[in-house]
């Protein structure tokens, strides 16, 4: 694996890149990076794909400018990393903010995206929860990061996978949420999920999707994933016995979900 940057407008994008053949694009979610949430998926992915996982400003390794972050920026970082690769058209996989980010670059440039994958993705932040939800995360991104780094783990595992965690692990990961986290750019993608609304660029994919739901996801739910392939023309719908931090929880049941949509 090889960690390059490339310029994409006033940010100095960082990106992963190994494996050789068809490319494969990974964007990560809200407070991961590149390796932090996709390291585990791809190493289950069977091999004979070019991989390329850029990391999105307000992520470590990235660099901006600071300013509010939007979708059309963070799809052309994406486009800027697999044109630094060398990849014309590829396939394209997004986890929860990262699919709304591939949701807006597949409907903005069809021509290069081969197949696309929605991972607990969600159309819109326009609904009672979803404010409450990011409201109370930027809260406590700026007021408790401890409190925030439970309250992550408590609605993005599922009960059963923190069960058998144990308190021991629960509270080594809390720990390592709070002294590892950028939380300063965690809150300007909080700030940009609590805007989301892609309703009408799901309406506009052209490339075979799949959407995957998480069956016990506190975080954003199922029913969210659902409705993303009810807006996708031809869409399907596969479903992975897990919570929303599916990419930690579940990464091999993940990866052969997409393997068996995938070329």
């Amino acid at each position: 694996m090889t960690t390059r940057t490339v310029a994409v407008g006033d940010a100095i994008v960082a990106y992963e890149v190994d494996g050789d053949g068809p490319g494969l694009v990974l964007v990560h979610g809200t407070g991961g990076d590149g390796r932090t949430h996709w390291d585990l998926v791809a190493a289950a992915l069977r091999t004979g794909r070019t991989v390329v996982r850029p990391t999105l400003s307000g992520s470590p390794g990235t660099t901006d400018g600071g300013g509010p972050l939007t979708l059309d920026a963070l799809a052309a970082q994406v486009v800027g990393a697999a044109d630094d690769a060398g990849l014309a058209a590829f396939d394209l996989v997004g986890y929860s903010l990262g699919a709304a980010v591939a949701v807006r670059l597949a409907a903005s440039v069809p021509e290069r995206v081969r197949r696309l994958v929605l991972v607990a993705g969600f159309a819109s932040a326009d609904d009672a929860r979803a404010r409450l939800e990011f409201g109370l995360w930027r809260s406590l991104i700026r007021t408790d990061h401890d409190a925030a780094a439970r309250l992550f783990m408590l609605t993005g595992f599922s009960p059963a996978f923190l069960v058998a965690m144990g308190e021991e692990q629960v509270e080594a990961a809390v720990r390592v949420g709070v002294e590892g986290d950028d939380w300063d750019g965690m809150l300007r993608q909080v700030d940009l999920d609590a805007v989301v609304d892609v309703r009408a660029d799901l309406a506009r994919i052209t490339a075979p999707t799949l959407s995957i739901g998480c069956t016990h996801d506190a975080m954003v739910g199922a029913s969210h994933a659902r409705a993303v392939a009810a807006l996708v023309p031809g869409a399907s719908y596969a479903e992975v016995d897990a919570g929303h931090l599916v990419v930690f929880e579940a990464p091999q049941a993940l990866a052969a979900e997409l393997d068996a949509f995938l070329p």
